[in-house]
């Protein structure tokens, strides 16, 4: 899924911008996506906990939201996104 340009209008750090940008590679076509703080941060090779405190300013700011997974077993799994602007 593309990045839509009206992101570099909003007042982003490069932090939010690079981790909205890997959450838009991997968006399905409905905008949603589940990769692990862990997966992004190797990704983007950034600490995991940088990756957590800039997915809340993400959520803040309604760039997206999160809702949590659960598996068959009862266990949590990774978030699931969405992306709030397309």
């Amino acid at each position: 899924m593309f990045m839509p340009k009206i992101i570099f209008d909003m007042p982003l750090n490069h932090r939010e911008i690079t981790v909205y940008r890997c959450l838009c590679d991997k968006a399905n076509k409905k905008g949603e996506f589940y990769p692990s703080a862990r997966t992004i941060a190797r990704e983007l090779k950034i600490s995991s906990r940088t990756v957590f405190r800039t997915l809340n300013g993400l959520e803040q700011k309604r760039l997206i939201t999160r809702r949590n997974r659960v598996r068959n077993n009862g266990g949590t799994s990774s978030n699931i996104y969405k992306l709030g602007v397309m």
